[in-house]
């Protein structure tokens, strides 16, 4: 297992995108701008909060749901790294008799706890999950990360206001709010905003951030969930949700704000291209 200090996140999510764009280029798949924005939060919340746990096979440590399924090319990059399963397997990717699927299946590999891919559904599943740890008072937490598209379903804010009147304290939301969806800006095709008051109306605690400085983010939310008595602003007994503002395709800039990518495949010349601007 990798040791990386938290001034040295940068480094980590540097590493997840090199096996990123591996991963996108041999199984030749897309989603891989939606995989670069939410690097840095995969990154922040597994070496802050969740402390890269070791063990990810306990299942008394918290648990993570990358509700964006089709980003969890990131979310394989991040847990290899983090020792949860050997880095070779991101060879496989996409592969014929591959378990790192390009949709998760849950329990495949160590550290992904639903089956994803279906917008709308990973908060609908973290209710559950932090209801259940409420109910037999278990300490640990659940993470939800979340796009700023799949808000456009119901279900998220049937589960907000689920979460909410439960007082699920236990529960944390981490939106990827890059402003781009599958079919164009995601604040035109159906108006997210006010986004935060939206969220604080339904009774959650609200925080924003920058979604691409994994260390400050790390201890950003290192303090929020565990250290609540030395944040004044949070109130307790509530959900939290934060919203990290990041660019689609981050790091390579022929994808930054490049809409294409969301289902555009690598060539080889691309490939090249991209590991020389993460600066591989």
């Amino acid at each position: 297992m990798r040791k990386f200090k938290q001034g040295h996140l940068e480094q980590f999510s540097v590493i997840v995108r090199r096996d990123i764009l591996r991963m996108a280029y041999l199984g030749q798949t897309g989603h891989i701008g939606s995989c670069l924005s939410v690097v840095d939060i995969l990154t922040a919340i597994l070496w802050g909060p969740m402390r890269a746990v070791e063990d990810f096979t306990n299942q008394d440590r918290d648990k993570l749901i990358l509700s964006k399924g089709h980003a969890v090319a990131a979310l394989y990059g991040a847990l290899g790294n983090s020792g949860a399963f050997p880095a070779e397997w991101f060879d496989t990717f996409n592969q014929n008799g591959t378990i790192l699927t390009e949709q998760p299946i849950p329990w495949a590999v160590p550290g992904v706890d639903a089956a994803l891919g279906s917008l709308g559904h990973g908060l609908p599943i973290g209710c559950g999950m932090a209801l259940g740890n409420k109910l037999q008072n278990k300490k640990h937490r659940i993470w939800v990360v979340m796009s700023d598209g799949e808000c456009n379903e119901g279900s998220v804010w049937e589960a907000a206001m689920f979460a909410a009147s439960r007082n699920l304290s236990n529960l944390t939301v981490v939106i990827d709010y890059n402003k781009l969806q599958a079919c164009g800006d995601s604040r035109e095709i159906l108006g997210l905003e006010p986004f935060v008051d939206k969220w604080r109306a339904f009774g959650w605690n609200v925080y924003e951030c920058d979604g691409h400085q994994p260390g400050l983010m790390a201890d950003y939310m290192d303090k929020l969930v565990n250290a609540p008595v030395r944040c004044h602003v949070i109130k307790p007994g509530k959900p939290t949700v934060i919203i990290a503002h990041t660019v689609k395709g981050k790091g390579v800039s022929f994808m930054e704000n490049n809409n294409n990518w969301h289902y555009r495949k690598l060539s080889l010349e691309d490939f090249d291209r991209a590991l020389v601007e993460i600066g591989i």
